[in-house]
């Protein structure tokens, strides 16, 4: 049993030496070496997306860490629930608006600009989307835009998927 802690303790060790070197695209949160999120079954929404959504999102504590910084235009790609439906924003630029919960509670508004991609059909609260996008800080827990295509090429590509779907 001795043994056993000890081995464990040392893979600890090398695991977390490791993690020092790691490089984050965005300098303004701490270094963090995500390649792949792969949830366990259950353990958020995320847990039955394939794996070519889920490649390349981001630890669901970067959105906490950029709410209590209050950070703006951090590229994210993560998933959460649905938690209501809101009215289309047609001031200027339309936009389908919703509230996603993500998997540590945190709850996001979405602006998907629907004079650029197509709106998500039949969206409705309880169902899991996938995103790619932009936060922006806000106080009450921030928002998520471009996630779509942008026609000029200045922001990557963002996207929402459900059930398979893609919409930019």
């Amino acid at each position: 049993m001795r043994r056993f802690r000890t081995v464990s303790l040392l893979a600890c060790l090398a695991a977390l030496s490791c993690c020092d070197h790691a490089q984050q695209e965005d300098s303004r949160l701490p270094a963090t070496k995500v390649d792949t999120i792969l949830p366990t079954a259950g353990s958020s929404a995320s847990a039955n997306l394939p794996d070519s959504v889920t490649v390349g999102f981001v630890p669901v504590a970067t959105f906490s860490q950029a709410l209590a910084n209050s950070l703006s235009d951090v590229p994210v790609s993560q998933s959460g629930t649905v938690t209501k439906v809101l009215a289309d924003d047609n001031d200027g630029s339309r936009h389908q608006k919703f509230v996603l919960r993500l998997s540590n509670g945190q709850t996001l508004l979405f602006a998907h600009n629907i004079d650029i991609a197509p709106r998500v059909p039949d969206l409705a609260v309880g169902q899991v989307v996938a995103f790619k996008g932009i936060y922006e800080w806000n106080n009450q827990g921030g928002v998520v835009h471009w996630t779509h295509r942008d026609p000029s090429g200045n922001h990557a590509a963002g996207w929402l998927w459900r059930d398979g779907n893609i919409w930019q």
